[in-house]
């Protein structure tokens, strides 16, 4: 037996006072749904990338690409407007695509004209080839759900932080409990009473005199106030510094939290780097890099989930990326669009966020006359060298 056990069990008779209070410090914690957006980067990179998935507007397009809104895809856009009785359309694709990422895998489930995100759903491999899943014993019919994976190199499960980065998250996690935890002691982690004398559990003026001291050690942290303790011979108190050391904790969290954004398709320093020198940029790679394979897993899933595969219609995420744009280049790009017979005034307008006008002329294809083809740009740099028609 330890001498720590051997110590405990000399006093853990009951009596008037327990000397020894028994505490243990425990930096150490488990990721897992409950607690891992606790990470401060956890949770700014699942925010920041589910906010612009949840931002983005459901479309439905038929094969050439146009915008379809009556018939089926009515039906459908009005169910992914409101996909249930206790979810607005933003918080389901918001927690869509946390628990995507998280848990590398998700499963969507159809149940009349309401969507739902199960959870603890069993999927297995039949040996016709097919998915076959279960909730708590009960089968689901397949047409009813669609299991949307964050693929790697198993067909059946997806991969998300929550496998890939645990040891990492659990790392940062851990030491970001550490200082956290020393500095809400105010980096104290104990006071220590030094007595000048043999603890005597029998000892009942000595067991008085201890509790009184601890009485007022206790009452600090609520008080507010200097605390005067008067004391006696043999009597001592010193403060016991927290043994965490911010210098090695530090280091080791500027190295590790950025692994963390890998794990979602990002380099985070990098994109912190873009978005000091030019947001549009930072946003365009943001969209490349992670929001674009995404958008074309959930497309897919929901498009065979809703529509099914003979409807000739797809289901798609209108994301703008101009949203980060200043109003200066904003303004450019829409004039530009609208010289080059891209698009017209009212679609201009509509960019800038203004309401069309809905005029004859607002709704027109223009063209600017400085435009020239290439093919006629000899003939219209002699005709400038005419010079105007000559009056007299």
């Amino acid at each position: 037996m330890g001498i720590v056990q051997r110590i405990k069990q000399l006093f853990s008779s009951k009596r008037s006072v327990d000397l020894f209070n028994n505490s243990f410090f425990n930096f150490g914690t488990y990721v897992n749904d409950d607690n891992i957006l606790s990470s401060s980067d956890t949770y700014y990179l699942l925010k920041l990338i589910s906010d612009q998935v949840a931002l983005a507007n459901f479309i439905v397009e038929d094969e050439t690409g146009k915008d379809i809104y009556t018939g089926q895809a009515a039906k459908v856009l009005k169910q992914l407007n409101n996909p249930n009785d206790y979810l607005t359309s933003y918080e389901f694709k918001k927690l869509l695509v946390n628990v995507y990422l998280l848990r590398g895998e998700v499963f969507l489930f159809q149940e009349g004209s309401q969507l739902h995100i199960l959870d603890n759903v069993y999927a297995e491999m039949t040996n016709y080839g097919y998915e076959k899943y279960s909730l708590g014993g009960q089968g689901i019919p397949r047409y009813m759900i669609r299991h949307v994976k964050n693929i790697g190199v198993n067909h059946l499960k997806g991969v998300g932080l929550l496998d890939l980065a645990r040891e990492t998250l659990e790392g940062v996690m851990n030491a970001e409990k550490a200082l956290t935890d020393k500095y809400k002691k105010g980096g104290l982690m104990a006071f220590l009473l030094k007595l000048e004398a043999h603890l005597s559990p029998t000892n009942g003026n000595q067991n008085k005199t201890v509790k009184k001291i601890l009485d007022q050690l206790e009452d600090i942290k609520d008080s507010g106030k200097t605390k005067l303790i008067p004391l006696g011979k043999g009597y001592e108190i010193e403060a016991l510094e927290s043994p965490v050391d911010d210098e090695k904790i530090l280091k080791y969290l500027s190295i590790y939290k950025k692994d963390l954004g890998k794990y979602f398709g990002l380099d985070k320093e990098l994109l912190d780097k873009l978005e000091e020198k030019d947001m549009e940029q930072a946003m365009m790679k943001l969209f490349t890099s992670c929001l674009k394979p995404i958008f074309k897993n959930i497309e897919e899933h929901l498009t065979a989930l809703l529509l099914g595969e003979d409807s000739g219609l797809k289901i798609k995420f209108r994301h703008d990326l101009l949203d980060f744009v200043g109003i200066k280049t904003k303004t450019e790009i829409a004039y530009n669009l609208v010289r080059t017979m891209i698009a017209t005034p009212d679609d201009a307008r509509k960019m800038l966020g203004w309401d069309p006008l809905n005029t004859e002329e607002s709704s027109k294809l223009y063209v600017s006359k400085d435009l020239v083809g290439i093919d006629r740009l000899h003939e219209e740099a002699a005709n400038a060298l005419k010079g105007g028609e000559d009056d007299g």
